[in-house]
C-alpha cells in the first residue's frame, strides 16, 4: 500500500464513518478502485485506521464525555447514581452498549466467515442503509429532544446499533435511524448515536488491535501507511461530525438514502462487468 492510497483511504474512512452511508462499503469499493490487494497490510490498515475516527469522536465530544463520566462517578460516590441528568445519560449509554456487545461476541465471527465477496457485502450494506434511512424519515414523528430519553429508548437504539455487526447498515445510519424511530429529532438522534458509538468503538477497536498485534500481521511496512491514514481519518472525521450535526438540524436523511441507492446500483453493475 502506497502512502497516497493510505491517505485517500483515510479520508474516505473519516468522511463515511459518521455519515449514514456505510463506511465499510466505501472502504471496500475504494480498495478495489485503488488497486489495493487483499493481504496482511490492507487487513491491518482497515482495523487500525478506525482508531483515527474514534480519536475524532473523543476530541469533538470531550466536554460531553467528561461531563458524563464525572457525573456517573460523583453519583456512585454519593450513592445517588441516577440523581443527575448527565449521570442518567451515562447509564443509558451503558444500557445501549449491551446489545452490540452481545451480538458482536455471538455473531460477528460467523458473519465474517459467511461474507467473503467484497462487492456483494458492499451492495448489501448500502441497500440496507437505504431501507433504514427511508423508514426513519417516513415513519418517525421526530418531536423529542435528547433530555427526554429513557432506558427503553437507549435499549432500542442499542439494538439498532447492533445491526451494524451484520452485512447491513452502517453503524451511524442504523443508530440514527433507531433514535428517530423512537421519536427523537434528527439532531438529538445523531448526538446520542455518536455518544453511544464511543464505548463500542473503544471496545471493538481495542480488542481488534490487540488481536492484530498478537497475530503477526503487522510489519514495519504497515506502520507508516497506517499512521498517514489514521491522521487523515481523524482530521476529516472531526469535520464530518460537525457538518452532519448542522446538516441534520435543517435537512432530512433522504439525500443519503438516494446516494446509497445509486452507489449500490453502480457497484453491482461494475462488479458484474469486472
Amino acid at each position: 500500500m502506497t502512502l497516497l492510497q493510505a491517505l485517500l483511504l483515510g479520508i474516505i474512512q473519516g468522511l463515511t464513518e459518521f455519515l449514514p452511508v456505510s463506511s465499510t462499503a466505501h472502504l471496500l469499493i475504494a480498495q478495489k478502485l485503488l488497486g489495493v490487494e487483499a493481504g496482511d497490510i490492507s487487513f491491518a490498515f482497515t482495523i487500525l485506521v478506525q482508531l483515527g475516527t474514534l480519536l475524532a469522536l473523543i476530541i469533538y465530544f470531550w466536554r460531553d464525555l467528561w461531563g458524563i463520566v464525572r457525573a456517573v462517578l460523583i453519583g456512585l460516590w454519593q450513592r445517588k447514581p441516577f440523581a443527575d441528568a448527565q449521570a442518567r445519560l451515562g447509564w443509558y449509554l451503558v444500557i445501549g452498549t449491551i446489545p452490540a456487545v452481545v451480538v458482536g461476541l455471538i455473531f460477528k465471527p460467523l458473519v465474517e466467515r459467511l461474507f467473503t465477496n467484497f462487492t456483494l457485502e458492499a451492495v448489501i450494506r448500502l441497500i440496507m442503509t437505504v431501507i433504514l434511512l427511508l423508514v426513519a424519515e417516513w415513519l418517525a414523528k421526530r418531536n423529542r429532544k435528547l433530555d427526554t430519553i429513557g432506558w427503553k429508548d437507549a435499549l432500542w437504539v442499542g439494538c439498532a446499533q447492533a445491526l451494524s455487526v451484520f452485512p447491513g447498515a452502517s453503524r451511524s445510519g442504523a443508530t440514527i435511524a433507531g433514535g428517530m424511530t423512537r421519536g427523537f429529532d434528527r439532531s438529538s438522534a445523531a448526538r446520542f448515536a455518536f455518544l453511544l458509538s464511543v464505548p463500542v468503538m473503544l471496545g471493538a477497536g481495542g480488542y481488534e488491535t490487540f488481536d492484530l498485534l498478537t497475530s503477526g500481521h503487522l510489519s514495519a511496512a504497515v506502520w507508516l501507511p497506517v499512521l498517514v491514514g489514521l491522521i487523515a481519518a481523524a482530521i476529516v472525521g472531526f469535520f464530518a461530525i460537525h457538518w452532519l450535526l448542522k446538516f441534520l438540524a435543517q435537512r432530512p436523511l433522504t439525500v443519503f438514502a438516494v446516494y446509497c441507492g445509486v452507489l449500490a446500483v453502480l457497484t453491482l453493475v461494475v462488479g458484474v462487468i469486472l
